[in-house]
Formats: C-alpha cells, structure tokens, sequence
C-alpha cells in the first residue's frame, strides 16, 4: 500500500517527518511505498544518507508550496493549490496513494480531504477520531473538533464510525459506546443529545447510555460521542491539564532534599506515566467518514509519531475501515434506525 505523506506539514518539517518515513520504511513491511510531498530540494538533503534499500521504498513529490499553521484553512487550501497538503490529498483521489497522512495545518488537512475526496455513502459529516489513555485501554474520543454544530443523526453516525474505529484499530470486540452528556440519568441533555440517545438506544451497537466528564478515564466506555465544540473542548482542557499537574509535581518535588530523593526513587513510575499517556503511539487522529483515508497528527509530532501514524494509515487500509463504516451506516439506515 502507498502512503502519501505531506512532508513539509508540522513545527519540526520536513527532518522528523522525513526521518519518520525513513524508520516506517524500514520497520513496516506492510507499506510498500511512502510518498514525500513538498519542496523536493528540502527533502533529498534530509534523505542523504539514507540507505538504497530504504529509498527504494520513497519517492518525492514536489509542491512548491506549504500552508502555514496559522493560516485560514479553507482560504489557505483555495489559494494555494500547489501545496503539500493538496497534492497528497490529490495523489489519494486520482489513486495513486492509498491514504493522506499531515502533521501540519489541522484545518487546512481536514478542508483538503473533506472537499476533495468526498463524504463516504450515508455520512453526513466526517469527524475527527481521537485516541484518549485511560486506566484501562485507549477509548476513541468522536468530534474533536470538525463540527460545531451538529444533529442528533450527525452525533449517531459519530458513534458508529467511532464503534468501527475502536473494533478495528484499536481491537476491541464490542466496543461500549456513550454520549457525554452533563448527567448519567435518561432525560439529562439538549434537545439534540436526547434524540440521539433515543437513536443510539435503538441501534444495534453496544450503547451504554449518557456519560459525564468524569467517566472519561474510568476505562469501561471504548467510544465517546459528542460535537466538535465539546469534544475540542474535552480534549484541550485534558491536555493542559496533564502538563500542569506535570508542571506542578517538577515544582513540588524540588522544595527539599528529600522530595528529590523521593523523585529519583520514583522515576521509573513517572517514566511508565509518561508512556501512558504518550499521544504518539496511537498515531495521530483519523478524520472519519471521509472517502480515503485520512490521518492528521499534532504539529509537534516526532518521526516515532509519524511511524505510527503510518501504521495507524495502513491498519485502517488492511482492515478495510471505511467499508466497514458504510456497511454499518447501511444497516441502520435499512431498519429506520437514522
């Protein structure tokens, strides 16, 4: 399978992105061609000693262009048509890569692949799917943050590309689904999130029911569903919270003699904690629904988060997600469910 890769997408790009094509190159046998977009020059001085075995496997594509991070997105991806998110989404629709992988611009990747490669059959609206730690196994996080508004149909389809997600990437059996909400109980919610726990109540998935803030890293709920504007939210606040409670115990623990000694006692549990809730082994946040595959990663992503990134792009290929979607989004819609 081919990967076409935006090379020049993130804080550390083109060098960790194209060092992270090189170690995918080597360590997954699966992907039989990593495509490089962007400035081609940029590119070959970051693949001068790469091994012929290795640039076998690469190949560039040049763009001369690159959206900024803080660019208008949908303004950015008009504009600018020769750039790399463009021409890697564009390598995925002609067929000639089997899915998009960026760590630049968010919005500009979530515009690119929407506008060009289509809503799969029955999806209303593609979602971003988020891979959240928990005190059990990662649970999929579903919008975060490519719809604002939404309807109760938009928020049970979510559900079901979450359920798909977490099935066949994350390799849970039966995955459990819940609707953050601000109450556990039948008739907490809006208008919107009661019609779609009365949908998801007829579904055939494994529906849990409502599900607060504070059920989030139980471990028991695989897929949570919301809208973009809550899940951004969820998903921001959980971040920094994590790196001031960091913050916060490097500060602490270096008032005295003793809370170093401590520290140091402690440094393998913090160094377990710190893989744990590593975003990057779970290779960036796939954007759902869309006709391809489609994987965005956070700007300051490492090559490892590339690699995995990569893995996370061939998984979904491999195990035929989006049919899996469709199937499902079928399935509802021939029982009147949606």
């Amino acid at each position: 399978m081919k990967i076409a890769l935006d090379a020049m997408g993130g804080d550390f790009a083109p060098a960790e992105i194209v060092q992270g094509a090189v170690t995918a190159a080597k360590t997954l046998p699966s992907v039989t061609k990593i495509i490089l977009v962007g400035d081609e020059k940029a590119i070959k001085n970051e693949l001068t000693h790469s091994k012929s075995s290795v640039l076998s496997k690469l190949e560039i594509f040049h763009a001369s262009e690159v959206i900024g991070m803080d660019e208008a997105p949908a303004k950015a991806v008009r504009s600018k048509k020769d750039s790399s998110i463009n021409r890697a989404v564009e390598l995925v629709k002609a067929g000639e890569a089997d899915a998009f992988l960026s760590a630049g611009n968010t919005g500009a990747a979530m515009v690119a692949s929407t506008l060009r490669l289509r809503a799969l059959k029955g999806i209303e609206r593609p979602a971003i799917a988020t891979a959240f730690p928990t005190l059990q196994d990662p649970m999929v996080l579903i919008d975060a943050g490519a719809n604002m508004d939404c309807s109760a149909k938009q928020l049970f389809q979510f559900a079901i590309m979450g359920a798909q997600y977490s099935k066949l990437i994350l390799g849970k059996k039966d995955p459990v689904v819940g609707l953050l909400s601000i109450g556990g109980e039948d008739s907490k919610g809006n208008e919107i999130t009661k019609e779609a726990f009365r949908m998801l109540s007829n579904s055939n998935l494994n529906f849990k029911g409502n599900v607060e803030g504070h059920d989030l890293f139980h471990g028991d709920i695989d897929v949570i569903t919301c809208d973009g504007f809550v899940g951004n939210v969820v998903l921001k606040t959980c971040e920094s919270t994590a790196k001031a409670v960091t913050d916060w115990i490097k500060l602490e623990t270096k008032k005295s003699p003793f809370r170093i000694l401590g520290a140091l006692m402690m440094r393998g549990a913090f160094h377990a904690v710190k893989k744990h809730v590593d975003a990057e082994q779970h290779g960036g946040a796939p954007l759902l629904g869309v006709n391809g595959v489609s994987i965005i990663t956070h700007g300051s992503t490492s090559r490892r988060g590339i690699v995995n990134a990569i893995r996370v792009a061939s998984e979904s290929i491999h195990n035929h997600l989006n049919d899996a979607i469709e199937n499902e989004i079928a399935v509802n819609q021939n029982i009147g469910k949606i």
